[in-house]
């Protein structure tokens, strides 16, 4: 299943220390400006993964934010080492 790429780093980041669970905005922030039926998707491919592990959801319309990454193959690990790299970099 095609996941896209997200923006940029640091966006990833910002969402997931932020936001406990994510709808729509944040996924759009994300990933960048995609079409509903795509953002359906991958809130879809998150909320089966919650549910096979026993997650709760506390808005219908969301999907827990640290479930989702881990079910899209974005490694916050990987992440942070990046961006402390370019800070190092001063890129």
């Amino acid at each position: 299943m095609y996941i896209p790429s997200i923006t940029n780093i640091e966006n990833a980041l910002k969402v997931y220390y932020e936001n406990a669970e994510i709808g729509n905005k944040e996924i759009k922030y994300l990933f960048g400006n995609r079409s509903s039926a795509t953002i359906a998707r991958l809130k879809r491919l998150a909320k089966t993964e919650m549910i096979k592990r026993g997650m709760p959801t506390f808005n219908a319309y969301k999907v827990n934010t640290a479930i989702a990454y881990d079910v899209w193959g974005i490694d916050i690990t990987d992440l942070e080492n990046r961006m402390k790299k370019i800070k190092e970099l001063s890129l």
